[in-house]
């Protein structure tokens, strides 16, 4: 899985340099934080939707939406996936009720 992320990552580090009336992305990039996070936001209320509905196929479309839009905003900020990784891995075999302990004290 990685190694999709991996690639999308250098994809999308190239748009930053594309003309924002030539791709998506760049015009995301060129509007900023506010409709980045408008993006995330609309996709994840379809993923719920698609969810409640109850067909995987739509669950699957709409989550990969909702990765693509948090990799765009993780390029925009300058936070690669190998950090997110990395936190996932560092909370492997972690109970989630600890970590949540530790996080509240």
């Amino acid at each position: 899985m990685d190694d999709i992320l991996n690639k999308l990552e250098q994809v999308l580090e190239l748009r930053k340099s594309a003309k924002a009336n030539e791709s998506y992305v760049s015009s995301l990039y060129s509007k900023g934080m506010d409709e980045i996070l408008k993006k995330i936001n609309e996709e994840s209320a379809e993923v719920i939707m698609a969810a409640k509905d109850g067909a995987n196929d739509q669950i699957i479309y709409e989550v990969a939406d909702l990765w693509f839009h948090t990799l765009v905003l993780l390029r925009f900020k300058e936070i690669k996936v190998e950090q997110i990784t990395n936190e996932l891995s560092s909370r492997f075999g972690l109970s989630g009720l600890q970590e949540k302990a530790d996080r509240d004290n």
